[in-house]
């Protein structure tokens, strides 16, 4: 691994990744729910990511269900090289809606169900996703411990070789971390989403990676006015000025855009080279609710 990876690199779960990674979850039908609109292309756009170096794909068994995992298995296993990181804590009903279940044994089952759409005998990091809230995005206060706990128990014997937390607060990520070591915190954050900001600055001094995700939520019509000119005004997309500005808030950060095209993957990844002038920067710096 050399430092020529996308965006530059850090260490996910004891292994060293490229900055800027591959969400899997567009690669789902609408809704993240059903088959992919063209199959072939998204074959395409997973193979393509790691030909350009990305090597931390973060998936989920409840994304399609059970299609972006099929996807992967399909074009990229048996994956030497890569970090793929999955998700569990919920499940789809029928219509696609998006049902919580965190008891023990629904969490073994999930853990079955990734281990087997993947084709692996291990899983290399599972992110238990604890909130979600009135808005589907933010941390709700409470214990994790039980479902945590039958993470670390997975951990132990083997099905899991490293734990992370998706949607949570600062007591909950060290709530976890009595349990069990976390190597990854994964919850919304960008540039006029910037709640986390000191959980992300505690994560770097321990070495922990923080994975922000929805670069473009959440963004007021004046927020959202203020990263359009920066962006014409650099030349590039509105997103890749914002992935851009995540990579430079601190060395922790680790970014996986979202696609189903081979041409929106290749302009993310280029963002992991994109360099923010101090004018931007200060523009951006400033929008924050």
């Amino acid at each position: 691994m050399t430092d020529n990876l996308p965006g530059g690199t850090f260490t996910l779960g004891g292994r060293t990744v490229a900055r800027l990674g591959y969400g899997a979850m567009q690669l789902a039908g609408p809704g993240v729910f059903g088959p992919p609109k063209d199959r072939d292309e998204a074959i395409a756009v997973l193979r393509t990511a790691v030909e350009l170096g990305v090597n931390h794909i973060d998936t989920a068994d409840f994304y399609g269900p059970y299609v972006t995992n099929e996807l992967l298995r399909e074009a990229l296993a048996p994956y030497d090289g890569l970090q793929i990181v999955t998700k569990v804590g919920a499940v789809r009903d029928d219509q696609g809606g998006w049902i919580h279940e965190r008891s023990p044994e629904q969490l073994r089952e999930q853990v079955e169900s990734n281990l087997r759409n993947l084709g692996v005998e291990a899983l290399d990091v599972v992110n238990l996703r604890v909130g979600g809230g009135p808005d589907g995005h933010s941390p709700v206060p409470g214990s994790l411990a039980e479902p945590f706990g039958a993470l670390a128990e997975m951990r132990q014997e083997g099905k899991i070789k490293e734990l992370g937390v998706s949607v949570v607060d600062a007591e909950q990520v060290a709530e976890a971390q009595s349990i069990a070591p976390v190597v990854t915190v994964q919850n919304w954050y960008n540039v006029a989403h910037r709640g986390d900001e000191k959980l992300i600055e505690s994560l770097a001094a321990q070495g922990i990676s923080y994975v922000p995700f929805w670069p473009l939520g959440g963004f007021s019509p004046l927020q959202s006015s203020t990263l359009d000119e920066v962006a014409a005004r650099l030349g590039v997309s509105p997103k890749a000025v914002a992935l851009a500005w995540l990579l430079h808030q601190s060395p922790n950060i680790l970014l996986i855009p979202g696609t189903s095209s081979v041409a929106h993957l290749r302009e993310n990844v280029a963002a992991g080279d994109l360099e923010l002038p101090a004018d931007a920067l200060a523009e951006l710096d400033a929008i924050a609710g």
